[in-house]
């Protein structure tokens, strides 16, 4: 429970970090995604179920704090959570490559995920243009600041890095 706990508490300081500082700088034209990062770091280490859920409730902080229609950002990030647990015991993230490459293509799955919801809500979503700056900066932001937010994760392995988190979200019922 402890374990819960901490990971609830990073997710409210990084979100919080992100909307209230990275969001009042004016020197990039996009914000990065630096909660993504946390959510692949936490996924990959712990499966896909302590993925979703830890997805679902960063998404349900940021829909709450952004301007995002409700249930936005849970559902964007329960699957990419889902998915990059996948991952689980599979790779190796330790280096720079690896944590980049979770950063390049987590980025890229947000954006498609959104343009696949804005294919049934139309009206309701701002989505990526593929081919824009803002979308190519926040591509490259992510994919360098994946390694630097995997290794500062990882001096919190002990606590971060367990599957006791799965377990005591609900994992020993599988």
């Amino acid at each position: 429970m402890k374990k819960v706990f901490f990971i609830f508490v990073l997710l409210l300081i990084v979100i919080l970090f992100e909307t209230a500082l990275l969001s009042n700088i004016r020197l990039l034209p996009v914000v990065p995604d630096i909660l993504l990062l946390v959510l692949l770091y936490i996924s990959v280490f712990n499966g896909s179920l302590t993925g979703e859920v830890t997805g679902f409730f960063s998404g349900l902080m940021l829909d709450f704090l952004s301007a995002a229609p409700l249930g936005l950002n849970c559902l964007l990030r329960t699957l990419i959570g889902f998915i990059a647990g996948l991952f689980n015991k599979i790779v190796n993230v330790s280096g720079f490559f690896i944590p980049a490459l979770f950063g390049f293509v987590g980025t890229i799955l947000k954006a498609i995920f959104l343009k696949c919801i804005i294919f049934f809500f139309p009206n309701g979503v701002l989505a990526y243009n593929f081919f824009s700056v803002v979308f190519a900066t926040e591509l490259l932001l992510n994919t360098l600041l994946a390694p630097v937010v995997f290794w500062f994760l990882s001096f919190f392995s002990s606590i971060l890095n367990n599957s006791e988190i799965g377990t005591s979200i609900g994992e020993k019922h599988r």
